[in-house]
This record gives structure tokens, sequence and C-alpha cells, in this order.
């Protein structure tokens, strides 16, 4: 794990931009949305370093609100966090959703949060969860449903809300696709039962992503050991300068149940750590012909991905989604347009492994793996990257 984690967050590298993390909320811009406690003063204003979807504002008492903005609506959601034995303030607006801690029997139907939570030795206050046993890819999750610390609670869309109820549930922890099923959270919260929707999948900064370790952190009693990891993480940087760009171009995609190329738009953290590793993706500018859409997936015919990546030099297949490529063949067989690729020919095709959508903590080893891909380094020292043949 140690190393695992030293990894992490070679991404700080990702932006030229200085964070104002730990700031003390003077500033007028972070002063005009500050929601205020009767009683409890403000003490700190936490402002994302590289995230674009939170703030964390500190309050006396050991009271904090994360502010956590709604991709889905554009507008802001409060969750106060109250201390252990700490009374409700007064005047609360009312759309504001209370924590009350200690928060120790989550709901975590979020699956890319858990690797952040583990990160922070925070699995004992994850009670149930919306994943399977054999559907992690994290080793401490799985290790602890394996001793039964965790149990599988229902898939998000259908949770077993007798279960939650009665083993005293305090905190569902959702992604966006609760969105798609507003009854099941309408249902969760008739129960007392309040829900958070992670938006982390949102950030277009893949460190951004990585960021979000300070939310768990506010809500797990663990502030200073999120910011600790995400400050360790960042002075690895040194790791990843000089990477200098090798002019080679990468497609980075899956193929679907419909036989459509799905790609990451241009604009995603995806090619930027392509970039970062010194590569260039084959689309420069791509984006979701969608404009109202927040996703960066892009989905093409087959015969238009044959246009625009038949050049590249390396095709990169996502098996977040899918399975894995076990071999060239599987690729030839699901469309013999890819026998002509330039990168089947000089056999520079890369799979991925599935822990890729659940590794959002050491996100930072992708672009370390780009990098060796390109530069022809030793596949044993990849973790998300493996050579098809």
């Amino acid at each position: 794990m140690a190393v695992v984690l030293s990894i992490l967050l070679l991404l700080s590298i990702f932006s030229g931009c200085e964070g104002n993390g730990g700031s003390d909320g003077s500033g007028e811009d972070a002063q005009a949305a500050v929601p205020e406690l009767t009683g409890h003063a403000l003490e700190e204003t936490v402002k994302p370093d590289y995230a674009e979807g939170f703030v964390i504002y500190r309050y006396a008492d050991g009271y904090e609100v994360i502010d956590v903005k709604d991709e889905a609506s554009g507008s802001q959601v409060m969750y106060l966090l109250i201390p252990e034995k700490g009374e409700m303030p007064p005047g609360l607006p009312e759309e504001m959703i209370v924590l009350q801690k200690p928060l120790d029997h989550i709901y975590l139907a979020a699956s890319a949060s858990m690797a952040l939570i583990s990160a922070l030795d925070g699995l004992d206050s994850v009670k149930f969860t919306a994943t399977q046993e054999n559907d992690w890819y994290v080793d401490e999750a799985k290790k602890a449903m394996e001793e039964g610390r965790i149990v599988y609670a229902g898939k998000y869309s259908q949770p077993d809300y007798e279960m939650l109820l009665d083993e005293g549930c305090d905190l569902a922890v959702e992604s966006t696709m609760i969105l798609h099923t507003p009854t099941v959270q309408e249902k969760l919260e008739g129960l007392d039962i309040p829900v958070f929707i992670d938006q982390s999948s949102y950030e277009s900064h893949p460190l951004g992503r990585s960021e979000w370790i300070r939310v768990y952190g506010a809500m797990l009693d663990k502030d200073e050991e999120a910011e600790t990891f995400f400050e360790e993480q960042k002075a690895v940087i040194s790791d990843l300068e000089g990477f200098e760009n090798t002019g080679k171009t990468v497609a980075f995609f899956y193929l679907n149940s419909q036989d459509q190329a799905v790609v990451r738009a241009s604009d995603d953290y995806i090619p930027e750590m392509i970039d970062i590793a010194g590569g260039k993706y084959v689309f420069t500018d791509l984006k979701n012909p969608n404009e109202e859409s927040r996703s960066a997936v892009v989905k093409m015919s087959m015969e238009e991905f044959y246009e625009q990546a038949s050049d590249a030099d390396y095709l990169i297949y996502n098996a977040s989604i899918e399975s894995p490529l076990g071999a060239m063949e599987d690729l030839t067989e699901k469309s013999p347009l890819f026998a002509k690729f330039k990168a089947v020919k000089a056999g520079n095709v890369w799979t991925t492994d599935k822990y890729l959508y659940q590794a959002t903590d050491i996100m930072g080893q992708l672009i370390r793996d780009f990098h060796l891909m390109l530069t022809g380094g030793d596949e044993k020292e990849m973790i998300f990257l493996k050579k098809v043949k």
C-alpha cells in the first residue's frame, strides 16, 4: 500500500496554476457564498488546488460545511457536518443537508470513492456497499467484504432499505448515477438517511478527481490525514518533470455493444494525461456533440473512428468498462477494420485492466504508464497497462 500511495498524485504537474487550499476565507470571492452558522465563526476556507466541484468551510467548535457544485442543475448543495455531541445551529437554510457525526455506518454506492476512503484508513466507517465482493479491485475493500466488515446492501438503484434502516445507516454516498433514479434518493431521505452525491466524475483535471479525498477527510474527521496525503503526492512532481513530447499519437477507446467506438473528448483529463506523459491525443478538437452535456464521452461509428485514428501510433483499449483484450485477435474480431490500423500492424496495442475506474487514488501512475509505453519502458513497472500480443 505504501508504494501505491507514494505513486498517487504525480498529477500535480497537470496544471500551471497555483492552488489556494487552506486559505483564511478573507478573499472577496470566498466570502460571497460563505454560509453563516449562528454561534460559530468561520475560521478557514479550503479552496481546492485543482478540483472545481467543492469548497470546504471550517467553523469554530469543529463544524464544517461542504459546498458542492451540482453539475446537473448548476446550483450549490451544502452539507453541514456537525461534530459528535454537537447541536444543530438555529436558522439553517431549509435546503442544507445535515450530517451528524460520527459517520460510521456509511452505505457506499459511489465505488470510485472507495480508494480515497481506503487511502485515509477510513474503511471502518463503511459498513455497506453497492458493489459485489467479486467486483472490487480495491484490495482493502475486497478483504473487508471477505471478513464481513462491509456487506453488500443492494445496487445503487435497488438498495436494501430494510437492511440499511435496521443496521443504522447514517449516510448514503452516491455517484451521479443516482440522478437517474430520483425515487431511490427520495426513499432514502424519507427513511432519514441523508444522501451525499459525489460529483468528482465531472472534474476535468485528473488531480481534481483525487482531491476529493479532502471531502472524505472532512466527513471522517481525517482532515489532517487528507491534507498530508494530498500534499505528499503533489510533492512527487520531480518524477514527471522533463518529459519531452515524443510526438507519438495515442487513441484511447473501447467498443460498446452497438459497435461504436467510445472515446474521450479532447479537453478531458485522459488526453491531458497523455500529453503530460509525452504523447499526443489523436483527436485534437473533439467535443461532445450534445452541448448541454458535461459528459466527456463521445461515441462514433467504427468507420469514423478508422478515419480519424487509423494512423495513431498507439491504441489503448479502455477495459475499465469492457473486458481487457487478451490477444490481438480479440480486437480484430471486433471489427476487421482494426487489421488496417498502423498501431495494430506495428504491434503497439495496449489494454487497461478493470481496476482503472476504481483507482482514483493512484491515477498518477497512469501517466507513468503512458510515458513508459511511449518510450519503450519496462512493462513490469506498469500498473494499469498491458501490451496486447
